[in-house]
């Protein structure tokens, strides 16, 4: 059963969905919080998991950050890792405070950039019993170095100077600077990271008009300071379920943030998955979730509850 609900984060309400078993219970059941990738928005790749984690019995909740999709915030599309993280832990608030959720038993799931403010987030909210993350991306690392490392220090300091350019623009009264999440037009000589996203978000399969809309390119200097693995031991001994793609060129984010991870940690590997399949294709959602499912179902029990 899907219910559209709203919540409040910094003041700002943020639209949501709540994704609940189709059968009644006579006790609360134990809830999700589920994050979107950086520049989607909750009718993607969230609901889809949160369908299949209500059949297993689990309260799922998806929501679009503040400043996207359906919530407010100005400027539109801001990507704020530190108010990411915020909505996160408001959205465990919202839950706790429901009569058919169990506040005991609320975990917290990420996808891609989600991935790491759920982490984020679960650092210091010792409320989330539980972290699990799909495609897992720290922003921060990615910008600061580029997907595998290759941007140059040079290259790093061009972004920053972009985004302060952009902050004095505006404040001289100039319009919001943007800048695309991806290109309207797919280049030939493409590489395959940037063919996948494109089928994803800019072709039918995955296509929604509030995605991956312009961002405000000040925005850069937020992501650039952000960090979401440093400190991710303390989500320990709360359990931490990293799932990847064999194939998935961000998979080395994943298994750096479980090397600095404390236990109980798992990095679950799906065979000849990669970074955007674990986002829609059923194979490979079905066997991420058959994990996640077993993962939430042990962690979330009442036996498990301190």
């Amino acid at each position: 059963m899907k219910t559209n609900v709203t919540f409040t984060s910094s003041g700002l309400k943020l639209a949501a969905v709540l994704f609940t078993p189709e059968e009644p219970t006579s006790t609360p059941w134990p809830g999700i919080v589920i994050g979107h990738p950086g520049g989607g928005v909750k009718e993607q790749s969230p609901s889809i998991y949160a369908e299949r984690l209500a059949r297993e019995g689990f309260a799922a909740l998806v929501f679009d950050a503040a400043y996207q999709g359906e919530s407010e915030g100005e400027p539109r599309s801001l990507e704020d890792p530190f108010q990411r993280a915020e909505d996160v832990k408001n959205a465990v608030s919202y839950l706790s405070t429901r009569d058919d959720i169990d506040p005991g038993r609320i975990g917290a799931l990420g996808i891609c950039a989600s991935g790491g403010y759920v982490s984020f987030a679960a650092q210091t909210d010792l409320r989330i019993q539980a972290v699990a993350t799909v495609s897992a991306t720290d922003m921060g690392l990615a910008r600061r170095e580029g997907i595998g490392g290759t941007q140059t220090p040079e290259e790093l300091r061009d972004l920053l100077r972009a985004a302060n350019a952009a902050r004095t623009a505006e404040a001289r009264g100039a319009d919001v600077v943007r800048t695309e999440w991806l290109p309207h037009e797919l280049p030939a000589d493409a590489p395959q990271d940037l063919q996948e996203v494109f089928e994803f978000y800019r072709t039918p399969r995955g296509f929604h008009p509030r995605a991956v809309q312009p961002w405000p390119l000040r925005n850069l200097d937020q992501l650039i300071q952000y960090s979401s693995w440093d400190l991710i031991s303390l989500i320990s001994p709360r359990p931490l379920l990293m799932i990847i793609g064999s194939d998935a060129h961000t998979g080395y984010l994943s298994r750096l943030a479980i090397e600095r991870a404390g236990e109980p940690k798992e990095l679950f590997v799906i065979e000849g998955a990669t970074h955007y399949s674990l986002y829609d294709q059923d194979a490979d959602v079905t066997r991420a979730v058959a994990r996640m499912a077993e993962f939430f179902g042990k962690a979330l029990s009442s036996s498990a509850r301190p």
